[in-house]
């Protein structure tokens, strides 16, 4: 019961969380003991509260999941962990995370609980809605983001990262619904219904218009905001930004990929080299050529 219950929480999902350390990686404040303290523990409330949400959903979807051709094996589904188990671990890891949460931090908690009752929207209505339900995934990122501003005190955080995050989840939500089109064939409406509401046509125009905003964004972010040093250093970081969109295309539409990007993050070795040398240079270019 223990493991399902673990596996229900999706621990392979919690990497998503980390947008809460933007703020302290690009305000420069990696060293500071406090900032990273309480960083820390916004990424673990946020967990906790991400972890209600998955349970949350599977909760809702378990009749459309036992219809879908790799959802059906999950616990709930598959009834390997009990209905009544996971609506008590719900209701434990919202009032966990939300009271800690405001202990923390008054606009953290507020933070955190309008990204609950965010994914809560989502859950019940916003998913069934067309565009807003992958623009409701973007928010949520977002939302991260904001939280990891609001748990330190920041000097040279820039609002462009808050357009970069957007749009750059709003690409890999378009890019996910993408996979669950080609994937599902003609039943994918069957699994969800907002499916019918899309087609890949449309899904690859949308890609476009937000990938190309992805990029534009980043790149003004490296050359205009003011919270960055003036060397200019940070303009060496865009082809990084380009390369990672370039690769993520490649892999949803030539390899059909896309439906999980935390797992292409986690078995994609160009991607996770990219990566690597990106946050490379924006460190040397923040704390070390600044």
């Amino acid at each position: 019961m223990v493991s399902s219950l673990l596996k229900t929480m999706r621990p392979r999902q919690w990497p998503k969380n980390g947008f809460v350390f933007a703020a302290l990686f690009f305000d420069r404040q990696v060293l500071d003991p406090t900032s990273i303290l309480r960083a820390v523990l916004a990424f673990i409330l946020l967990c906790l509260i991400s972890s209600a949400v998955y349970i949350m959903n599977d909760l809702a979807d378990i009749e459309s999941d036992r219809a879908h051709p790799t959802k059906q094996n999950r616990p709930l589904p598959s009834g390997q962990l009990s209905i009544n188990v996971a609506r008590a671990a719900l209701v434990v890891f919202v009032v966990v995370g939300l009271t800690a949460g405001f202990a923390l931090s008054l606009v953290y908690g507020l933070i955190l609980m309008g990204y609950f009752l965010l994914q809560v929207a989502y859950n019940w209505q916003l998913k069934h809605t067309v565009l807003l339900d992958v623009s409701t995934v973007a928010a949520g990122f977002i939302l991260r983001v904001a939280a990891g501003v609001a748990i330190i005190e920041v000097e040279r955080f820039s609002p462009w990262l808050y357009v970069c995050t957007g749009f750059l989840a709003l690409f890999l939500a378009l890019g996910k619904r993408r996979h669950e089109l080609v994937l599902l064939g003609a039943g994918a409406g069957n699994h969800r219904a907002i499916l019918q509401e899309y087609n890949l046509d449309l899904i690859d125009r949308l890609m476009g218009i937000v990938a190309t905003s992805c990029l534009v964004s980043y790149s003004l972010y490296t050359f205009l905001s003011e919270g960055l040093p003036p060397n200019h250093f940070m303009m060496l970081t865009i082809p990084f930004a380009l390369y990672t969109l370039f690769r993520l295309l490649y892999l949803i539409h030539v390899r059909h990929e896309g439906g999980a990007p935390e797992e292409i993050l986690l078995r994609d070795r160009p991607l996770q080299i990219t990566l690597f040398l990106w946050v490379v240079v924006i460190f040397l270019a923040l704390y070390v050529f600044s």
